[in-house]
């Protein structure tokens, strides 16, 4: 592909020539490449020009005058490698209907609920998500929620080559931030909620919302969780066609009535202008009852039959991690969820609180190289809550373990609830089960889908339904 059909340039020299790559990691240059120098957090891209060109690079784009043969200056690289990677894979974005989810909670499970609507409907569905991505029905692992300019638009290239007409995307804040994600145009954007989590990379949350907002700015359809303080600043913000839904909110384009819930599921009637449907979802907690309406407002506005939408989301039992129920076949129930923000945990203890037989025993920790500030603030949440709290580690990383759980219990000590510290995750796990009482509702949050523990010392396997199978083979 010639250097033209890539990017601009006024260099008539460089116009023709032939690009046999394109790539933001010097590690991965070739001969013909075309290099680009993204500015990230930690490494400037600019400091490896020289070393690209060593390597065979025939080109470099960057931000400044490097002083370098065969150099493109650009005001913005991120964006200049999102529209070079598009341009590589001949603009698949184009050819797909794309619907992207944001929010601090909720994306995944929304993915995955409007994917199976989709499908019920018969279209091919691509997914770009947390857990994995999604090209119809086969999976390939995710490194992000959102991936790099270049692997998304392989992605997409991928996806429109198997025939999908749609791409359910998770858009993480860090991703828009970055111009991951841009210069396309999106069918739908949706809101989920925005709550603390990532300020060790926003530093506020005015900066959180600001890089959320990005999404609707490019989309045709923006889907508002009403019931969320930062819905208002969205609808105000955007000059798209607006959709709200709420749980307590008639207001909103559709509402939640005469809600029921059960550890496996929920009923709810979904009432919007002349409509009234009842829902039915296989996945416990009110959150599921905001996810599922999001989910089926958005495929409304797609133009999907409310006979469809329903039968789609009674047929789903949920998402891996996502207020996941781990079979035990004892008098307890086991909960595995993805909860590792004070929202989060906040709404996963709520949901399964309403159950008043029962015990609410919950085990976290929070992750290590993360915002610091929502330690207390969970340790908090959860003696306020639950019954029994366990602490113990989530991925500490380069910290140590205890000096994270200290920040916890901070929370915790606020409220005058029985506690108890472990440190290593398994051995806490093993104390909430083997301590288990009738109808006590255990929930292992923070780890959800994830099959690793990233310590200090490297990272570890570590399945929490493994851990659970063995002990309960154990007692």
């Amino acid at each position: 592909m010639k250097l033209y059909e890539l990017i601009k340039t006024d260099d008539e020299k460089l116009r023709n020539i032939e690009i046999k790559g394109v790539t933001c990691n010097s590690a991965a240059v070739g001969i013909g490449f075309l290099f680009v120098c993204i500015s990230g957090t930690r490494v400037d891209g600019h400091t490896f020009a020289e070393d690209a060109l060593s390597k065979g690079a025939v080109a470099v784009v960057c931000e400044r005058d490097l002083g370098l043969k065969n150099q493109i200056i650009v005001d913005d690289t991120h964006k200049a490698y999102f529209e070079i990677s598009a341009n590589w894979f001949g603009n698949p974005a184009k050819k797909l209907q794309l619907i992207g989810v944001t929010g601090t909670n909720g994306k995944t499970s929304v993915t995955y609920m409007i994917k199976k609507i989709l499908e019920k409907a018969g279209h091919k569905v691509g997914l770009v998500g947390t857990i994995q991505n999604m090209i119809i029905d086969k999976a390939l692992p995710s490194k992000n929620t959102t991936p790099d300019a270049y692997e998304l638009n392989s992605l997409f290239s991928l996806m429109e080559k198997a025939g999908c007409e749609y791409v359910v995307m998770e858009i993480s804040s860090h991703a828009l931030d970055q111009k991951r994600i841009c210069s396309v145009e999106f069918r739908t954007a949706i809101f989920t909620n925005l709550t603390q989590d990532h300020l060790d990379y926003h530093i506020t949350m005015d900066n959180y919302f600001d890089a959320k907002l990005k999404l609707f700015k490019m989309s045709k359809c923006a889907i508002v969780n009403l019931d969320d303080e930062y819905a208002g600043r969205i609808l105000d913000a955007v000059d798209c066609k607006k959709i709200t839904y709420s749980a307590k909110n008639d207001a909103a384009t559709y509402t939640a009535k005469d809600a029921e819930y059960k550890p496996d599921g929920v009923k709810y009637h979904m009432v919007g202008y002349n409509f009234i449907n009842k829902i039915v979802v296989g996945t416990g907690g009110k959150f599921t009852v905001y996810n599922s309406m999001c989910a089926a407002a958005a495929a409304i506005e797609l133009g999907i039959p409310m006979d469809v939408i329903k039968t789609a989301l009674s047929e789903m039992n949920g998402v891996s991690g996502r207020a996941e129920v781990v079979k035990t076949d004892r008098d307890f129930t086991v909960v595995i969820d993805y909860a590792h923000t004070p929202d989060g945990l906040e709404n996963i203890l709520s949901s399964f609180r309403e159950y008043k037989d029962s015990r609410l025993v919950v085990l976290f920790g929070c992750g290590g190289d993360r915002d610091k500030t929502k330690r207390p603030i969970m340790g908090e949440i959860a003696a306020k809550i639950a019954d029994f709290v366990i602490v113990t580690s989530d991925n500490p990383r380069s910290e140590e373990p205890l000096s994270i759980i200290e920040d916890i219990m901070v929370g915790v000590k606020k409220h005058k609830k029985p506690y108890k510290v472990i440190e290593n995750r398994v051995e806490a796990i093993k104390f909430a089960i083997a301590n288990a009482k009738k109808n006590d509702i255990i929930i292992l949050a923070g780890k959800g889908h994830e099959t690793y523990q990233i310590l200090n010392t490297g990272t570890i396997h570590l399945d929490e339904r493994e851990v659970v199978t063995d002990v309960l083979k154990e007692l």
